[in-house]
């Protein structure tokens, strides 16, 4: 399930609240999406997975409920919450929801050819 959202510049938002749990479904809402890159919450439910991919930028991935497998070239990362990790460009990668978990993934286009 994928969803855009318009938030108030200048406002206060609650980050968890933008994206919510859906049985056994990734939830994705995207904050925000520029040309120079995105910024995306998302919800995967308990047993959902990000199958293994590659990006041509780096991504930086923070916990912001639950616990998550995060698994870069073959090395697996436990993050909890408040917990974060950069996913380097062209790294194969793939993340695991062994319980319900949110993150909030931003990827920042800028220094990279496009």
């Amino acid at each position: 399930m994928k969803r855009n959202i318009e938030l108030d510049k200048g406002a206060v938002h609650s980050t968890v609240e933008m994206v919510n749990y859906a049985k056994n479904a990734i939830v994705n809402t995207t904050i925000l999406n520029k040309t120079t890159g995105s910024i995306t919450a998302t919800a995967l439910d308990i047993g959902s997975e990000l199958k293994d991919e590659t990006c041509a930028f780096d991504i930086y991935i923070q916990i912001i409920d639950g616990l998550a497998t995060v698994t870069i070239d073959d090395k697996i990362n436990m993050l909890k919450l408040g917990e974060s990790i950069i996913i380097p460009a062209h790294a194969k990668h793939k993340i695991i929801a062994k319980e319900q978990f949110k993150m909030i993934s931003t990827i920042i286009k800028s220094g990279y050819e496009l």
